[in-house]
């Protein structure tokens, strides 16, 4: 059964984020015989989940259906990778992840840049609907492992601490939203997704 990772990225961010090519790159190095998928995900969450739930539906069909999946997710990645774990069934390593991010992006209704891209778009509060429709309960924490780091400027770590009560927890003093040394955790990660 081919292994397979799914790396999120976050809201106006991209593929070419450093933490998703520092995970493409230590798994191309040392586990080449995982697929790394990387999707540039839209800028509006309903068409994201469409779009995320397209590629895992390509990658099974590549695999005649037989798929080990796992996925890593960055802040609202980290949103993402929460649904993906509860509905597929995988384990998930979610960094910095946002919790209920329709309240959270309230304070960023209107245009929009995606630095990595330069698209240019509007958030809308029907998005905060889309969010809000997307969320699901987590009901296997055993399955997710939150990496955070309190220096976080953009969340407050205490809201993921909250929401992944008996997640495994990795809580880091410091750091920041892109979290600081992402590096040292690929191996970790890989291991635990069980790829």
């Amino acid at each position: 059964m081919k292994p397979v990772l799914l790396y999120l990225h976050g809201f106006n961010s991209s593929p070419g984020s450093a933490k998703a090519q520092q995970m493409a790159a230590w798994v191309a190095e040392h586990r080449p015989d995982i697929e790394v998928l990387i999707p540039a995900q839209p800028n509006t969450p309903a068409a994201a989940w469409e779009a995320i739930e397209g590629v895992i539906a390509e990658a099974r069909a590549r695999h005649d259906g037989r798929l080990r999946l796992g996925a890593v997710g960055s802040s609202l990645g980290g949103f993402m990778a929460t649904r993906v774990s509860e509905l597929h069934g995988c384990r998930a390593a979610l960094i910095n992840p946002a919790v209920r991010p329709h309240e959270l992006l309230c304070d960023y209704l209107g245009p929009q840049v995606n630095p990595y891209t330069d698209e240019r778009y509007e958030l809308l509060p029907t998005h905060m609907d889309e969010l809000r429709a997307l969320a699901v309960p987590v009901n296997a924490p055993e399955r997710l492992w939150i990496l955070q780091q309190q220096e976080d400027e953009v969340l407050d770590y205490r809201k993921a601490l909250r929401e992944y009560e008996f997640a495994r927890l990795s809580l880091e003093c410091g750091g920041n939203h892109a979290f600081v040394g992402f590096e040292r955790y690929p191996a970790q990660i890989i291991r635990f997704l069980g790829l």
